[in-house]
């Protein structure tokens, strides 16, 4: 383990890729634990393990497999000593299963998520209900569960933690995790090799299948007939089936009807924004768990005020705080947050246009520009049509004639309608606020 590390911080030295900052960020690093393809990388502190998770871990995982590595998926941790002084106040959360054995089928699951660990809050209280029951009767309560909601809001943690639970418990169950992507290219290559009984096989001798972001599937009818299939098959030998998507199943673009039934057919519940109290649990605990610095009350509140978009803009944030109080030497106030945010977010001057904001409202629903351009009054083409109305007014402050024009409306009362709805919603509905900031957030990237 050690030579492979080794080897892997040379190759990246020699690669002349990443400079200054090889000698900050890289050398310091260590191989500390190597367990079903999962490979836990101990970094030097929070601010590092930011950096290695938003730049650097693509590039771990290919100099990984360069090495020999199968199919690597990487864990970033800060250095153990950084826990030892706050021990005694630190609520000790098991992130490690329980299971009497180990068994050699790897479940593609990551230990680190836990039911332990997840925060309860009125935003994903049902949802934590339910994975709970199905992973306590697999097969036989809440079968499929369908769990949806927006980017960041725990729903990787939530599914993967059934599996990890059900692990515990029933150690001899054969438990997978996948991503649709994962599924998908299985499944082609399989497929070029002439290998899809094997295929049939591995999907359909599990126990419990969890299949993440299963939106995108949308659009590869091969894909989804396979999946059809595998899910029949599983459903029918009272297998569990646990599925992750952005949308709940009647608004997933191109999905077969066949398939809509099915995922409708068991329990379809949604995990949305966090509230604030719930955002300062969160806050509190991630700074309890992953920082040497004490966190006072004071700013986990003023974070949790600030931050009202999803639980991974909440941690990035705290995460900043937390990186540079360590590097500084300092109490993380109130005045010290507002200072390293205001620092940390660069007013958003890039210069935008109107056909940017369409065709990344388009791209972001996964319709095409023609579509919401168009005269179609299907569901999931109003809504993209009228958050690019919305954001042609407030971000380029065109008129409604100007803005009738640009989606080839002819009565600017449309325009009108479409933007005093959207301004409504995103006062009370977080599913709409999260997409209006996620559009925003890939203009301005």
């Amino acid at each position: 383990m050690k030579s492979l590390w080794e080897t892997v911080l040379n190759d990246a030295d020699l690669s002349g890729r990443f400079g200054t900052m090889f000698d900050t960020f890289w050398k310091p690093t260590k191989l500390i634990n190597v367990s079903n393809n999962i490979y836990t990388v101990e970094v030097k502190n929070i601010f590092a393990k930011s950096q290695f998770e938003k730049k650097y871990e693509d590039d771990v995982r290919e100099l990984l497999k360069k090495n020999g590595a199968s199919s690597p998926r990487v864990d970033f941790v800060t250095s153990s000593k950084n826990f030892k002084r706050r021990e005694d106040s630190v609520v000790v959360i098991d992130d490690q299963p329980k299971t009497g054995t180990t068994t050699a089928f790897d479940s593609h699951l990551n230990k680190k998520y836990s039911f332990a660990n997840f925060i309860v809050g009125s935003c994903n209280e049902l949802a934590y209900a339910a994975a709970q029951a199905a992973a306590k009767k697999p097969g036989e309560k809440y079968n499929p569960l369908f769990i949806y909601g927006g980017a960041g809001l725990g729903k990787t943690h939530l599914i993967q933690a059934i599996g990890n639970a059900i692990l515990e418990h029933f150690s001899d169950k054969r438990v997978l995790y996948v991503t649709t992507e994962e599924f998908t290219n299985d499944y082609i290559y399989h497929i070029t090799n002439k290998s899809s009984q094997e295929f049939t096989d591995k999907y359909r001798n599990l126990d419990v299948l969890i299949i993440d972001d299963i939106q995108f599937i949308s659009g590869k009818d091969k894909t989804q007939e396979a999946f059809f299939n595998t899910f029949n098959a599983l459903y029918q030998a009272n297998k569990q089936i646990i599925i992750s998507s952005d949308r709940p199943p009647a608004i997933i673009p191109t999905l077969t009807d066949r398939l809509k039934s099915r995922f409708q057919m068991g329990m379809n519940i949604d995990v949305s924004l966090p509230d604030y109290e719930t955002r300062v649990a969160i806050i509190k605990t991630k700074a309890l768990l992953n920082s040497a610095i004490e966190l006072p009350a004071g700013t986990a509140e003023y974070i949790a005020r600030t931050v009202k978009t999803n639980i991974r803009e909440l941690e990035g944030v705290l995460n900043q705080v937390m990186a540079y109080a360590e590097m500084r030497n300092v109490i993380p106030t109130v005045d010290f947050a507002t200072e390293v945010l205001a620092s940390a977010r660069p007013s958003q001057t890039r210069h935008i246009t109107a056909r940017q904001i369409i065709e990344k409202t388009a791209k972001y629903f996964e319709i095409k520009t023609s579509e919401i351009k168009s005269a179609s009054r299907s569901q999931y083409i109003i809504v993209p049509r009228q958050i690019a109305m919305y954001l042609l007014r407030s971000e380029l402050h065109m008129s409604y004639p100007q803005i009738t024009r640009e989606l080839g409306r002819k009565d600017h009362t449309t325009a009108m309608h479409s933007i005093n709805k959207i301004e409504k919603q995103l006062k009370f509905d977080a599913m709409i606020r999260e997409k209006v900031n996620d559009i925003k957030d890939r203009l301005y990237a």
